[in-house]
């Protein structure tokens, strides 16, 4: 780091050490009261003092495990802050999770191994200019580039004749109009891509993978997963196509020699299978020996290439002009202006069978892993390979035009009429610029070279896809996407060579070899790569719209709305070249898409998917600030008191079902205790709740709070959770069945909770209340089995009731059987004890059970309550099995059952009415919290209601799978805590799993439209 000077060199801190600044490394300490913990030094730094801070170094952002060095911890803030406070030991170390929240074994993160210290490195040249050049040119150079500009043009079709000395020539028109937009429209496509490109690879450091690396850490692993398994493909069979071109050139030289082994099918076959044996050892030797064979390649295809044009300003002999070859002519080139397409073809046609052609420019990033510097060097090699190789189509396309026919007899002693074509009627006529082979043969100065660049075009183009199918598979699978593919993720030797891939892309090409016909499957590989072209476009337009800060890439010139116009053409192009292979990769792709969203791979990457779903969040949340609530658009939004996400799964489930996917669920926990010790549990255990509930498939959030109280934290809960519209309206709770063991502070606090709610509701920001209650009580369910040894069954009791918590945990997860769901509306609260209900049966769980209403009723009037109710629920449109009038609610309580009740308050009484006024008011001073004589007096009647609607529940609701009932409210300072835990407990004592339902006496159902 440089050391600046102040004015005149003075005020220099004479303790500056400058190699203080770099990253930190821990030291163990002991302290005076014996702890030990690793901290990192404090050291003089920069700035003059005694400092734990440290300045901005490169090491504190790699990710862990690095492969471009070893990732640095910067001091945190809670060590900053209390690092002389001996609270408590800690050892702060690195997390090992990454930077940006990518798995361990992601590529990024890759621990180098020792023998990667002699990886062999490709520059900008070698790895990517020449690779995407050899296979740009390709053999569509010297076999199909004539017949493109033979067959397209831009006018209409025109035939004539021209006189050279004595010979007579009768042409069609052939060329350059549409045979430029051909090559223009396929090199804007590339370009377009190449830029979209260079924005990718340069917001990051980018790694093995090529295609796929690109577009999974853009788009994520869904795309990029599904786009990376048929590209690795395409490139395996683009092996077989290329080697079987090959082979077929060479059985074409074999044939005029009569040199036929077999017979022309099974000849191609044997060479084949051979050349891919000998590329397969190329490859598997090693990257260098590989890029040494490209290199020489590539020179044998520039003198091919020089070749043509030599050939072109060599003086034309007789029978070269017999055969339709002039040199430079103004006329011929003029002539072969126009289009005249032959054989049904047109001119989408013509550009499908061109446009393959281009599909190279991925080879240099295909062995990204590879090379020394990919961010500087595949943009620049990449688009100046496709300049280059563009420059060169056309120039070799127009050489060709201006000294070529399309038609020649062949036979300088032919006499043909002026304006009349030749018909091969009369004579024999020679389709020169329509031929392939043959024309650049004679063009050429030297035509042995034109085949000698033929096979080097084919085998420099199987080469680099015999490379890039493993490097990009290897990539695939080390991201363990497709957990079956996960054994080619091993590499081997100083490049982390992929030998597995590479037998397996071996076993595919010989196997597309041996089928023979490659030409139905070759539109279906052209649109794979299609396909990965226009997904990189699209992953630079998503990026860019997204906005999100870390998409800052180092390549400026690009825009979002060309690469969106990228992917645009790429598309349509798909449908150009072949209509059922586009829509075949599209459903390929799609089928691939749904597998890897299903599984979900545990990873992330930061994908621009994310950020754009965030946009949106945000966007429709503040949408729907400016949207007033309406009835018919309530739907329950939980806060649910569950403590841990694991702690209480039959609350859980239960909450879950109401709001399912259409509503917010947000699962809340209060730690009582000292906050720097809440704080820590907090921090803890808030991702892996989350995490467990996205495994298990709740969609509901997990929230927490600190707080000296359980009921402080409940009411800061009910105050602060949220988002604009997104705000819970429901708090659900479980019943606290250990109320009489659990100390005056534990049920005072849920008394709070019960005030402060309703003090909420009179606002109308709440609008019910749920306390949940069952046969077990579910929130001491992990509590109340005794421990069971291991080594020795349990006794028969501890077993039956370890069967009964198992049972009443998992009584929501599954399917109910058929049964009923019995609803006791017996307040009116806005609805919401009988909307609740209703939306369990629409869910799946719950569509075997029926709604039972069961009302209160007077006496004489049954009937009348009942037809009531009834046209009340068909103005609902709510179904119900059966209505129920219940007439004798008003009844005292059996004697059984208020002895129950005696019991239970028993402890909880004050006695007051034996002593004196003064002792009475003492008593009462010192246990506000107690029940007093008065107080049971008072609400007698309330009292008795409580336990008579137990009885009734009992007689009529007993078989029920959940019964929910009007929770009955408490007044303010009137009623004790423990009398109203009591008329609860003694509510749903020995009942199914009950829910008890207070709204905020808002309606939440109309019957009008």
């Amino acid at each position: 780091m440089e050391r600046f000077k102040s004015k005149g060199g003075e005020h220099i801190n004479p303790s500056y050490d400058s190699t203080l600044d770099e990253p930190p490394v821990y030291e163990e300490s002991n302290f005076s009261n014996g702890e030990h913990r690793a901290v990192r030094p404090s050291v003089v730094s920069a700035f003059g003092h005694d400092t734990l801070d440290r300045m901005p170094n490169i090491d504190f952002y790699r990710n862990a495990g690095s492969v471009s060095g070893q990732r640095a911890v910067r001091p945190s803030l809670q060590e900053l802050h209390d690092v002389f406070q001996k609270v408590r030991a800690y050892t702060v170390e690195d997390d090992g999770q990454d930077s940006d929240g990518a798995p361990s074994d992601d590529l990024e993160s890759a621990i180098p191994s020792d023998s990667d210290k002699g990886a062999v490195k490709f520059g900008w040249i070698r790895g990517v200019l020449v690779r995407c050049m050899l296979n740009i040119w390709g053999v569509m150079l010297f076999i199909r580039l004539s017949w493109v500009f033979g067959q397209a043009g831009w006018g209409e079709m025109l035939c004539g004749s021209c006189s050279y000395g004595q010979l007579l020539i009768c042409f069609d028109v052939c060329i350059s109009g549409l045979g430029i937009v051909v090559v223009a429209l396929s090199c804007v496509v590339t370009t377009i891509t190449g830029l979209s490109m260079s924005a990718i690879c340069t917001n990051g450091v980018v790694r093995g993978g090529g295609a796929y690396y690109l577009i999974s850490r853009s788009l994520g692993p869904e795309f990029g997963g599904s786009i990376g398994l048929i590209f690795a493909f395409a490139n395996a069979v683009a092996v077989a196509m290329y080697v079987v071109g090959f082979a077929e050139t060479v059985v074409d030289l074999m044939k005029e020699h009569a040199a036929i082994m077999v017979d022309e099918t099974n000849d191609i076959r044997i060479i084949g299978c051979i050349t891919v044996v000998l590329l397969l050892a190329i490859s598997v030797a090693g990257m260098e020996w590989e890029a040494k064979a490209q290199v020489l390649l590539l020179i044998i295809l520039l003198v091919a290439i020089v070749n043509v044009f030599v050939g072109t300003v060599i003086p034309a002999t007789a029978d070269k002009k017999s055969k339709g070859f002039f040199n430079y002519n103004s006329k011929v080139f003029s002539e072969n202006f126009l289009p005249a397409f032959r054989d049904g073809e047109t001119f989408f046609s013509v550009f499908a069978i061109f446009f393959p052609a281009a599909t190279g420019i991925l080879a240099g990033a295909n062995i990204s892993g590879d090379l020394r510097d990919p961010q500087g060097g595949l943009p620049k090699g990449t688009l100046l390979a496709i300049l280059i190789t563009g420059v060169t189509y056309l120039a070799v396309a127009l050489c060709v035009s201006a000294t070529v026919v399309r038609d020649a007899t062949g036979n300088t002693t032919d006499l043909i009429t002026p304006g009349v074509p030749c018909n091969g009627s009369a004579i024999v006529c020679i389709s020169k610029l329509y031929s392939m082979l043959s024309v650049m043969t004679m063009v050429s100065g030297f035509g042995p070279l034109i085949i000698a660049g033929t096979f080097s075009a084919t085998l420099s183009s199987a080469l680099a896809s015999l490379v890039s199918a493993p490097k990009v598979f290897q990539a695939l699978c080390k991201d363990n996407i497709y957990k079956a593919l996960h054994f080619f993720a091993k590499g081997h030797g100083k490049n982390n060579e992929p030998i597995r891939g590479y037998v397996l892309t071996f076993v595919i090409s010989v196997a597309f070899i041996l089928i023979g016909d490659l030409n139905a499957i070759a539109p279906i590989i052209s649109n794979f790569f299609l396909a990965s072209y226009a997904l990189i476009n699209f992953s630079c337009f998503h990026a860019s719209y997204a906005k999100s800060p870390g998409w800052r890439p180092a390549y400026k010139y690009y825009n979002m709305w060309l690469s969106l116009l990228g992917a645009v053409l790429c598309c349509v192009v798909m449908f150009v070249i072949n209509w059922w292979a586009a829509l075949l990769t599209y459903g390929i792709e799609i089928l691939l898409y749904i597998y890897v969203t299903v599984k979900k791979p545990d990873v992330n990457w930061g994908s621009s998917t994310q950020a754009v779903t965030f946009v949106s969040a945000v966007n429709n949340a503040l949408s729907l600030s400016g949207v007033e609530d309406h009835v018919k658009n309530f739907r329950p939004q939980m806060l649910v008191l569950t403590g841990s996400a694991r702690t209480r799964p039959a609350l859980l489930d239960l909450a879950h079902s109401f709001s399912k996917n259409f509503g917010l669920c947000l699962l809340c926990e209060v730690f009582v205790g000292p906050r720097a010790k809440a704080l820590e549990e907090i921090n803890a255990n808030m991702e892996k709740n989350q995490v467990w509930l996205r495994k298990t498939n709740r969609k509901a959030f997990y929230t927490a709070v600190a707080c000296d109280s359980f009921g402080e934290g409940a009411e800061r809960l009910l105050q602060a959770s949220g988002l604009g519209r997104m705000r819970p309206n429901t708090l659900m709770i479980g019943f606290k069945r250990n109320w009489r063991t659990a100390g005056t502070e534990a049920v005072l606090s849920g008394m709070l909770i019960q005030y402060f709610f309703f003090d909420i509701c009179s606002d109308n920001k709440l609008h019910s209340f749920l306390q949940f209650l069952s046969f077990i009580p579910l929130f001491l369910l992990i509590f109340l089995s005794p421990p069971v040894s291991v080594c020795s069954p349990p006794p028969p009791q501890v077993a039956k009731m370890n069967e009964r918590l198992l049972e009443a945990s998992t009584q929501f997860k599954k399917k109910l059987p058929k049964g009923t769901i019995d609803v006791w509306w017996l307040f009116d609260d806005g609805g919401l004890t009988l909307l609740l209900p209703y939306i369990l049966t629409t869910r799946k769980k719950w569509k075997d059970c029926k709604l039972r209403i069961f009302i209160a009723g007077q006496p004489g009037r049954s009937d009348l309550d009942k037809e009531e109710m009834k046209s009340l629920l068909q103005k609902f449109r709510i179904t119900c099995s059966d209505v129920n009038v219940i007439d004798d609610i008003h009844v005292k309580p059996s004697s059984d059952s208020w002895r129950k009740f005696e019991e239970m308050i028993e402890p909880f009484r004050l006695y007051e009415g034996s002593k004196d006024t003064v002792q009475a008011e003492a008593m009462q001073k010192e246990q506000p919290y107690k029940i007093t004589d008065k107080e049971l007096n008072t609400f007698e009647d309330k009292t008795n209601l409580q336990i008579r609607l137990n009885e009734v529940i009992q007689e009529n609701s007993k078989s029920a799978n959940l019964i929910i009932v009007s929770m009955p409210i408490a007044r303010k300072e009137s009623v004790s805590s423990y009398l109203y835990m009591a008329w609860l407990d003694i509510l749903t004592m020995n009942l199914p799993p009950t829910l008890l339902i207070r709204g905020n006496h808002k309606s939440v159902l109309t019957f009008y439209s």
